[in-house]
């Protein structure tokens, strides 16, 4: 059984920082791509940040120079660095990873519970 566990989510002023880190845990043979992913109210839920296994990024336009994922493949972790905080990056984060179980040979999508963040002054 595999779980995604995050933590670092809260409220924090605008222009503050804020740091979400998501582990990996249980029977996994493999990790590849690892991606945070934001849902705000009434919105449909966006990819913020992807990290392929050979630590190739992508960011959507909206976060690009304010945040950034780093992974840590032996302790099986994915965070999210936030700077410049705004108003509009005020979402519930979660983490997703594409993950191959011991003794399987195909890649699941997992997902973490999802971690609040509120940006407001």
């Amino acid at each position: 059984q595999v779980q995604l566990v995050e933590s670092g989510g809260g409220s924090v002023q605008p222009g503050g920082s804020l740091r979400l880190s998501c582990a990996a845990s249980g029977s996994i043979r493999s990790i590849h791509e690892m991606h945070w992913y934001r849902q705000a109210p009434g919105k449909q839920r966006e990819l913020v940040a992807r990290i392929s296994g050979d630590w190739t990024t992508y960011y959507t336009d909206s976060v690009k120079g304010r945040f950034t994922i780093a992974r840590d493949n032996a302790k099986k972790t994915v965070a999210l660095q936030m700077n410049s905080l705004k108003p509009e990056d005020t979402a519930v984060y979660y983490c997703n990873a594409r993950i191959i179980p011991t003794g399987g040979f195909y890649v699941n999508d997992y997902w973490g519970q999802g971690t609040q963040v509120t940006v407001s002054s």
